[in-house]
């Protein structure tokens, strides 16, 4: 296995998949803060708030999750036999990318599950009948 290949392709991964990380975390929580505002009944220091905690979450889960998957050689999932080619590298590469690429986006229907979710038990809280006290 050529070590200057893999070295190469380290290059390559890492700016990659923290990029793409970072495309999919600034475009989700830009435009998620219209539903904490809704969730959190346009109470908007709470909203931010929120939003920003799932938004370093999100960045923590998924920076390591690609960190995770950047091992390429002997015992990496994505042994072909051997980085011995630059075909092999883009192959490799691709695979580490288009994985993490479909991980992100699972991740973003979670998150967008979770926006809604919260919306709707926001919804149902507001049109519970109060109850009010009784003194007997």
């Amino acid at each position: 296995m050529n070590s200057n290949l893999i070295t190469i392709s380290y290059f390559i991964y890492l700016p990659l998949a923290l990029s793409l990380t970072y495309f999919v975390a600034r475009t989700l929580f830009r435009n998620s803060k219209v539903f904490m505002l809704d969730i959190f009944n346009g109470r908007e220091d709470i909203a931010l708030s929120t939003n920003k905690l799932f938004e370093i979450g999100f960045y923590l889960i998924n920076i390591g999750v690609a960190l995770y998957l950047l091992k390429i050689g002997e015992t990496s999932y994505y042994e072909y036999s051997g980085l011995k080619t630059v075909r092999s590298v883009v192959e490799v590469l691709s695979a580490k990318l288009g994985g993490f690429s479909i991980y992100l986006g699972i991740m973003v229907f979670l998150n967008l599950f979770l926006f809604f979710r919260g919306k709707k038990v926001s919804k149902q809280k507001q049109h519970q009948p109060k109850m009010s006290k009784i003194t007997l």
